[in-house]
């Protein structure tokens, strides 16, 4: 708490400003908001850029509760930081911390056990409103990305809100008693270096990396801060004249509509792209001020405009979870009739909750004029949530199992021909039905499995321009250089070049990087919706690595399913794919005395660990013909024929993996940890098998 003169509080809120006064047209702005998140949810197709209600939201946060605390000033001549943090947990805690806990129940019950402990983890963050950060966090990383969105992926909106109202109300304290007067120049002032530094971060972090700006508090405070200069210019915009001022409300208006019909998931986002949105948002509350009957403001404070904005907290916590779940629970289709009454239903919840929940408790006198009992109110929610969370990450449901199955590394190491016996049990693969009891990985540990690679940082992220060659595999004083080369399509085959090179006395350099194909083809990077350079420098550098080492053998490895990420029509892509595979092979065949390229694995249509939790008892039905699941044969066939042109070795993994249909389990081994990578534990199990395929190192090293 703090007091302030009283000059400096005159100074600081125009007499205007000092009397609460309740803005139905904010009302159904939210109103607005809410329904464009919403209706995008739902995937209404002329409103893909519907994301950009959230950034509507911040600016009407920012402008209210700026108010609020301009007001509190105006009237005690303080600002107490207990009422304030308090008025925000009985305002907002009840309503997210009862669906935080509905929603975990949900998971439990419907949705795929393999997900469990993250959707914990995400109720956990979200609880403690850091889930923005979990979410830049997982946002980004490449093996993360075929994961189905978590139901509690909204909540990183508030998380963001409420980090910024951490820092916010103190600022506005240390201004008022650092100056003497003129509290709201200075305020205003330091509101603008916020903006504006805000706004330039948010660029270059989208330029960097648009997942992670999309989450983060510094490149959305900005948005906020727009909102608090409205607020502390009420009073000019009072007396703007209602023919300008319906001109500029009908302007933001429109510029709102503009940016959710023409942005996309395509769209670099926040940005540049964000002052669209906000700017209109600023817009209709700065010509609201001047009372216009002209402007927007007589369409958004009418009944239903004003009811719909009264839901919109409750109605943006319960649509999401409702329409990621109840498909699932249903087993139904998600599309867009069945979400449509699915986002109704929410907002009856939202109605519902708003009536018996947030309205009684927001404005119970004992929470109201006691700070300490809201807070502990506050505490006590959070707590509930979080302890709901840690208990469903204990006890996930069980996966059910059947009898065992033929071990398969046990089954390879006593064959007398492994590529015999792993045909025979790939053959079975389709036949499954329950689960083997015997099964490895378990479900729960198959998605999160990670090579040694990734675990020491090897493995080139996103941002790496540099490959690394600190990170050495194989005996101590080995002599033989083997180089494992290419994507995340190279890193998957680690566990059985790392067993080969024990066994046979190599030292084995892995480098490989993700959504960076072997080939010397520039690719854009659908996470970071952007150009790629950063593959092309971390490429050139490997190579000349590799020509630098110059090893006895390079073992490539390299997705083919790269042809989004390569501009141009399809005749340009065609040539663009072959000319880079050519220089590439002819690059590592100058530098390497032999080179072995292994051809590329299988796509499943969804996480294989996930198809097989939902499907326990009748597994087989996760397997994929052979036809459906080999992307890009015309690809494919441009990289053999440049192999076997240059007499190099080309490994063809397909019989270890597929006969007719490719199955998710081989013997007890689960054999993808996602749509197309293998797990490590089958991985390691194909040594043997990779061993007999590649060609015998010559050169020492």
């Amino acid at each position: 708490m703090t007091t302030l003169r009283e000059g400096v509080v005159r100074d600081a809120v125009p007499q205007q400003a000092r009397r609460p006064a309740f803005r139905p047209d904010i009302e159904g702005l939210r109103a607005v908001a809410v329904l464009l998140v919403v209706l995008s949810h739902v995937g209404v197709a002329w409103l893909p850029g519907g994301f950009v209600g959230v950034d509507v939201f911040f600016t009407i946060s920012g402008f209210l509760i700026t108010s609020l605390l301009l007001r509190e000033l105006a009237d005690t001549g303080r600002v107490s930081l207990g009422r304030f943090y308090a008025r925000r947990a009985v305002r907002l805690l009840p309503a997210s911390s009862l669906v935080l806990v509905l929603t975990l129940l949900a998971c439990w019950s419907w949705l795929s056990p393999v997900r469990i402990a993250s959707y914990a983890g995400d109720a956990l963050a979200s609880a403690l409103y850091v889930s923005n950060i979990r979410f830049a966090v997982t946002g980004t990383d490449y093996f993360a990305e075929d994961s189905v969105p978590s139901p509690f992926q909204h909540f990183w909106s508030l998380a963001v809100e409420e980090q910024f109202y951490l820092c916010w109300p103190l600022m506005i304290i240390l201004v008022a008693w650092c100056v003497r007067g003129r509290l709201r120049a200075v305020l205003g002032g330091v509101l603008l270096v916020v903006v504006v530094g805000s706004l330039a971060l948010s660029i270059v972090e989208t330029g960097r990396s648009a997942t992670a700006a999309y989450f983060g508090v510094h490149t959305r405070a900005w948005e906020f801060g727009l909102g608090a200069l409205l607020a502390l210019g009420t009073g000019r915009l009072r007396r703007l004249r209602p023919v300008p001022a319906a001109a500029l409300g009908w302007s933001g208006v429109a510029a709102i509509a503009l940016a959710a019909v023409a942005y996309d998931g395509t769209t670099a986002f926040p940005g540049v792209a964000a002052c669209l949105p906000v700017a209109g948002a600023a817009a209709v509350i700065a010509a609201g001020c001047a009372g216009s009957v002209r402007g927007p403001a007589s369409l958004l404070s009418t009944e239903p405009m004003t009811a719909v904005g009264r839901w919109s907290y409750g109605w943006y916590l319960w649509h999401w979870p409702v329409l990621v779940i109840a498909p699932q629970a249903l087993e139904r289709a998600p599309g867009v009739p069945l979400k449509l009454l699915l986002a109704g239903g929410a907002l009856a919840a939202a109605a519902a909750s708003y009536r018996w929940l947030e309205r009684p408790v927001r404005y119970r006198p004992a929470l109201r004029d006691r700070p300490v009992r809201g807070l502990g109110l506050g505490f006590a929610l959070s707590g509930a949530a979080a302890g709901a969370a840690l208990l469903v990450a204990a006890a996930p449901p069980p996966i059910p199992t059947g009898r065992r199955a033929p071990d398969l590394p046990t089954v390879l190491a006593r064959a007398t021909s492994p590529a015999d016996a792993m045909t025979a049990l790939v053959s079975r693969g389709s036949d499954l039905t329950a689960l083997p009891v015997n099964l490895v990985p378990v479900l729960e540990r198959a998605a999160g499995g990670k090579t040694l690679p990734q675990l020491e940082g090897c493995h080139g992220t996103f941002t790496a321009t540099a490959p690394s060659l600190a990170c050495r595999y194989g005996p101590v004083g080995a002599s033989t250089k083997v180089v494992l080369f290419g994507d995340s399509h190279a890193l998957q085959w680690f566990p059985a070049m790392h067993r080969l090179a024990e066994q046979n006395r190599w030292q084995l350099i892995s480098l490989t990087k993700s959504a960076c194909p072997a080939g010397e083809v520039s690719v854009t990077n659908d996470r970071l919706k952007r150009a790629y350079p950063e593959c092309d420098v971390w490429r050139r550098g490997a190579l000349r690595q590799i020509v630098k080492i110059s090893p006895a053998l390079v073992v490539v490895a390299s997705s083919v399913n790269y042809r989004r990420q390569v501009t141009g029509d399809r005749d340009t892509q065609d040539r663009l794919w072959r000319d880079g595979w050519s220089r590439t092979l002819d690059t590592l065949g100058a530098a390497a005395d032999r080179v072995a390229v292994v051809a590329d694995t299988p796509f499943f249509p969804s996480a294989v660990p996930e198809c097989l939790a939902r499907h326990p008892k009748r597994a087989g039905v996760c397997a994929q013909p052979v036809a459906t699941v080999l992307r890009e044969p015309a690809w494919r066939a441009v990289v053999a024929d440049q192999v076997r042109g240059r007499g190099m070795s080309l490994i063809d993994p397909r019989p270890w993996l597929c006969s007719d249909v490719c199955p998710p389990v081989i013997g007890n081994v689960v054999v993808y940890r996602d749509t197309n990578h293998l797990t490590p534990v089958f991985a390691a199990t194909m040594a043997r098998l990779l061993d007999d395929s590649l060609p015998v190192p010559r050169r020492p090293g």
